[in-house]
Protein backbone atom coordinates (compact mmCIF):
# COMPACT_ATOMS: atom_id res chain seq x y z
CA UNK A 1 0.00 0.00 0.00
CA UNK A 2 1.09 3.66 -0.72
CA UNK A 3 -0.25 6.63 0.52
CA UNK A 4 -3.57 4.41 1.91
CA UNK A 5 -3.82 2.81 -2.30
CA UNK A 6 -3.52 -0.81 -2.54
CA UNK A 7 -1.04 -1.88 -5.02
CA UNK A 8 -1.27 -4.77 -7.32
CA UNK A 9 1.69 -6.10 -8.93
CA UNK A 10 0.73 -8.31 -12.05
CA UNK A 11 3.35 -10.58 -13.73
CA UNK A 12 1.96 -11.49 -17.17
CA UNK A 13 3.62 -14.94 -18.80
CA UNK A 14 1.98 -17.11 -21.25
CA UNK A 15 2.81 -20.22 -22.13
CA UNK A 16 3.45 -19.77 -25.60
CA UNK A 17 7.00 -18.15 -27.31
CA UNK A 18 8.72 -18.12 -30.65
CA UNK A 19 12.33 -16.40 -29.93
CA UNK A 20 13.28 -19.03 -26.82
CA UNK A 21 11.48 -22.09 -26.17
CA UNK A 22 9.70 -21.60 -23.03
CA UNK A 23 11.16 -18.36 -22.43
CA UNK A 24 9.61 -17.04 -19.29
CA UNK A 25 10.92 -20.35 -17.35
CA UNK A 26 14.08 -20.77 -19.01
CA UNK A 27 17.28 -20.75 -16.97
CA UNK A 28 18.77 -18.28 -16.35
CA UNK A 29 22.08 -18.74 -13.60
CA UNK A 30 20.00 -21.15 -11.72
CA UNK A 31 17.06 -19.45 -11.54
CA UNK A 32 13.83 -19.52 -14.21
CA UNK A 33 13.87 -16.09 -16.17
CA UNK A 34 11.03 -15.13 -14.09
CA UNK A 35 11.87 -15.70 -10.78
CA UNK A 36 13.68 -12.33 -10.72
CA UNK A 37 10.63 -10.57 -11.35
CA UNK A 38 8.67 -12.51 -8.60
CA UNK A 39 10.85 -11.85 -6.19
CA UNK A 40 11.84 -8.00 -7.17
CA UNK A 41 8.11 -7.74 -6.93
CA UNK A 42 7.91 -8.99 -3.67
CA UNK A 43 11.18 -7.09 -1.62
CA UNK A 44 8.66 -4.18 -2.34
CA UNK A 45 7.71 -2.25 0.60
CA UNK A 46 4.46 -1.42 -1.38
CA UNK A 47 3.11 -4.41 -3.10
CA UNK A 48 -0.25 -5.39 -1.73
CA UNK A 49 -0.59 -8.74 -3.81
CA UNK A 50 1.69 -9.99 -6.24
CA UNK A 51 0.27 -12.14 -9.02
CA UNK A 52 0.76 -14.40 -12.50
CA UNK A 53 -1.62 -14.29 -15.29
CA UNK A 54 -0.74 -17.42 -16.92
CA UNK A 55 -2.25 -20.32 -19.22
CA UNK A 56 0.47 -22.73 -18.43
CA UNK A 57 0.12 -24.75 -15.51
CA UNK A 58 4.23 -25.45 -15.13
CA UNK A 59 4.59 -21.38 -14.52
CA UNK A 60 1.88 -21.03 -12.86
CA UNK A 61 3.64 -24.03 -10.80
CA UNK A 62 6.98 -22.18 -10.20
CA UNK A 63 5.29 -18.34 -10.04
CA UNK A 64 3.54 -19.93 -6.60
CA UNK A 65 7.50 -21.70 -5.84
CA UNK A 66 8.79 -18.48 -5.90
CA UNK A 67 6.60 -17.27 -3.62
CA UNK A 68 3.46 -15.32 -6.17
CA UNK A 69 -0.10 -15.99 -6.48
CA UNK A 70 -1.48 -17.52 -9.53
CA UNK A 71 -5.66 -17.55 -8.22
CA UNK A 72 -6.92 -18.77 -11.71
CA UNK A 73 -4.97 -19.51 -15.23
CA UNK A 74 -5.46 -17.37 -18.25
CA UNK A 75 -8.47 -18.88 -20.93
CA UNK A 76 -6.65 -19.53 -23.70
CA UNK A 77 -8.17 -17.34 -25.99
CA UNK A 78 -6.11 -14.37 -24.19
CA UNK A 79 -2.68 -16.44 -24.54
CA UNK A 80 -1.79 -16.08 -27.77
CA UNK A 81 0.65 -14.78 -30.06
CA UNK A 82 -1.78 -11.98 -31.14
CA UNK A 83 -3.35 -11.29 -27.88
CA UNK A 84 -3.18 -8.02 -26.40
CA UNK A 85 -1.59 -7.31 -22.73
CA UNK A 86 -4.07 -5.34 -21.91
CA UNK A 87 -6.91 -8.14 -22.44
CA UNK A 88 -5.15 -10.45 -19.95
CA UNK A 89 -4.99 -7.59 -17.76
CA UNK A 90 -8.70 -6.23 -17.46
CA UNK A 91 -9.57 -10.18 -17.19
CA UNK A 92 -7.07 -10.54 -14.07
CA UNK A 93 -8.55 -7.34 -12.39
CA UNK A 94 -12.34 -8.64 -13.06
CA UNK A 95 -11.94 -11.88 -12.08
CA UNK A 96 -10.04 -10.37 -8.69
CA UNK A 97 -12.88 -8.86 -8.51
CA UNK A 98 -15.03 -11.72 -8.38
CA UNK A 99 -13.14 -12.93 -5.22
CA UNK A 100 -13.82 -9.81 -3.41
CA UNK A 101 -10.06 -8.31 -4.18
CA UNK A 102 -10.31 -4.66 -4.99
CA UNK A 103 -6.64 -2.64 -6.10
CA UNK A 104 -6.27 0.99 -6.68
CA UNK A 105 -2.92 1.17 -8.30
CA UNK A 106 -1.35 -1.68 -11.43
CA UNK A 107 2.36 -2.40 -11.29
CA UNK A 108 2.73 -4.00 -14.33
CA UNK A 109 6.01 -6.26 -14.66
CA UNK A 110 7.02 -8.07 -17.49
CA UNK A 111 8.98 -11.31 -16.70
CA UNK A 112 11.25 -10.73 -19.76
CA UNK A 113 13.12 -8.33 -17.44
CA UNK A 114 15.68 -9.71 -14.66
CA UNK A 115 17.73 -7.16 -14.06
CA UNK A 116 14.66 -4.81 -13.16
CA UNK A 117 15.38 -4.55 -9.38
CA UNK A 118 13.34 -3.55 -6.28
CA UNK A 119 14.52 0.05 -6.04
CA UNK A 120 13.68 0.48 -9.76
CA UNK A 121 10.27 -0.65 -8.76
CA UNK A 122 9.77 1.57 -5.36
CA UNK A 123 11.06 4.56 -7.74
CA UNK A 124 8.64 3.95 -9.98
CA UNK A 125 5.88 4.14 -7.62
CA UNK A 126 7.24 6.67 -5.79
CA UNK A 127 7.36 8.76 -9.21
CA UNK A 128 4.14 7.31 -9.95
CA UNK A 129 2.51 9.80 -6.70
CA UNK A 130 4.64 12.40 -7.20
CA UNK A 131 3.31 13.21 -10.77
CA UNK A 132 -0.27 12.94 -9.42
CA UNK A 133 -0.67 9.00 -10.43
CA UNK A 134 -0.66 9.58 -14.19
CA UNK A 135 0.39 6.56 -16.31
CA UNK A 136 3.73 5.85 -16.12
CA UNK A 137 6.54 3.97 -17.97
CA UNK A 138 9.97 2.84 -17.31
CA UNK A 139 13.03 4.21 -20.09
CA UNK A 140 16.39 4.12 -20.59
CA UNK A 141 18.93 6.13 -22.74
CA UNK A 142 18.90 5.15 -26.54
CA UNK A 143 22.16 3.32 -27.63
CA UNK A 144 21.61 4.38 -31.23
CA UNK A 145 20.77 8.23 -31.47
CA UNK A 146 18.09 9.29 -33.74
CA UNK A 147 20.27 12.40 -34.94
CA UNK A 148 22.19 9.50 -36.77
CA UNK A 149 19.43 6.96 -38.10
CA UNK A 150 18.13 7.60 -41.18
CA UNK A 151 16.09 5.56 -43.68
CA UNK A 152 16.63 5.18 -47.49
CA UNK A 153 14.05 6.54 -49.39
CA UNK A 154 12.00 5.57 -53.03
CA UNK A 155 15.05 7.64 -54.88
CA UNK A 156 17.39 5.32 -53.09
CA UNK A 157 18.61 7.64 -50.88
CA UNK A 158 19.42 8.21 -46.71
CA UNK A 159 16.71 10.42 -45.10
CA UNK A 160 17.00 11.45 -41.75
CA UNK A 161 14.64 10.41 -39.29
CA UNK A 162 15.01 14.11 -37.37
CA UNK A 163 14.71 16.65 -39.23
CA UNK A 164 17.73 18.93 -37.90
CA UNK A 165 21.52 19.13 -38.22
CA UNK A 166 23.55 16.30 -36.96
CA UNK A 167 27.21 17.58 -37.00
CA UNK A 168 27.59 17.75 -33.83
CA UNK A 169 29.38 16.24 -30.90
CA UNK A 170 28.00 13.25 -29.90
CA UNK A 171 28.47 14.17 -25.98
CA UNK A 172 26.19 17.17 -27.50
CA UNK A 173 23.55 15.90 -28.46
CA UNK A 174 20.11 15.85 -26.95
CA UNK A 175 19.30 12.84 -24.61
CA UNK A 176 16.51 10.13 -26.34
CA UNK A 177 14.70 7.29 -24.19
CA UNK A 178 13.37 3.94 -25.04
CA UNK A 179 10.46 2.24 -23.90
CA UNK A 180 12.54 -0.80 -22.19
CA UNK A 181 8.87 -2.42 -20.91
CA UNK A 182 10.18 -3.29 -17.85
CA UNK A 183 7.75 -1.00 -15.60
CA UNK A 184 4.18 0.34 -16.38
CA UNK A 185 1.99 1.66 -13.50
CA UNK A 186 -1.43 3.15 -14.25
CA UNK A 187 -4.71 3.53 -11.63
CA UNK A 188 -6.50 0.87 -12.45
CA UNK A 189 -9.80 3.30 -12.57
CA UNK A 190 -8.80 4.27 -15.66
CA UNK A 191 -7.67 1.09 -17.70
CA UNK A 192 -10.19 0.21 -20.39
CA UNK A 193 -9.79 -1.44 -23.82
CA UNK A 194 -8.04 1.60 -25.22
CA UNK A 195 -5.26 1.68 -22.73
CA UNK A 196 -1.86 0.92 -24.99
CA UNK A 197 1.00 0.42 -21.92
CA UNK A 198 3.93 2.08 -24.36
CA UNK A 199 1.91 5.06 -24.16
CA UNK A 200 2.04 6.18 -20.76
CA UNK A 201 3.15 9.88 -19.93
CA UNK A 202 5.34 10.38 -17.01
CA UNK A 203 8.80 8.27 -18.15
CA UNK A 204 10.96 6.86 -15.02
CA UNK A 205 14.10 6.47 -16.06
CA UNK A 206 16.05 3.42 -15.49
CA UNK A 207 20.13 2.58 -15.98
CA UNK A 208 20.51 0.71 -19.09
CA UNK A 209 22.19 -1.69 -17.46
CA UNK A 210 18.94 -3.03 -15.64
CA UNK A 211 16.66 -2.45 -19.20
CA UNK A 212 18.21 -5.39 -20.82
CA UNK A 213 14.50 -7.86 -22.49
CA UNK A 214 14.97 -11.29 -22.91
CA UNK A 215 13.83 -11.75 -26.32
CA UNK A 216 17.17 -13.73 -28.15
CA UNK A 217 19.33 -16.13 -26.34
CA UNK A 218 22.12 -13.39 -27.03
CA UNK A 219 20.14 -11.62 -24.16
CA UNK A 220 20.19 -14.10 -21.76
CA UNK A 221 24.28 -14.06 -22.15
CA UNK A 222 24.42 -9.81 -21.70
CA UNK A 223 22.11 -10.42 -18.86
CA UNK A 224 23.94 -13.33 -17.23
CA UNK A 225 26.84 -10.81 -17.70
CA UNK A 226 25.33 -8.14 -16.03
CA UNK A 227 24.02 -10.11 -13.16
CA UNK A 228 27.53 -11.77 -12.24
CA UNK A 229 28.82 -8.20 -12.10
CA UNK A 230 25.96 -6.92 -9.83
CA UNK A 231 23.57 -4.21 -10.38
CA UNK A 232 22.38 -3.16 -7.48
CA UNK A 233 19.63 -6.00 -6.56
Amino acid sequence: MINGRKVLALIPARAGSKGIKDKNIRPLLGKPLMAYSIEAALKSKYMDKVIVSTDGQKIAEISERYGASVPFLRPPGLAGDTSKTIDAVLYTIRQLEGLGELFDILVLLQPTQPLRTVGDIDGALLEFMKKGQKPLVSVSLVDDHPLLIRSIDDRGELSPLLRRSSTCRRQDMPPFYRVNGAIYINKISGLDQDTSFNDNKIPFIMETSHSVDIDEPKDLAEAAYYLNGDTGK
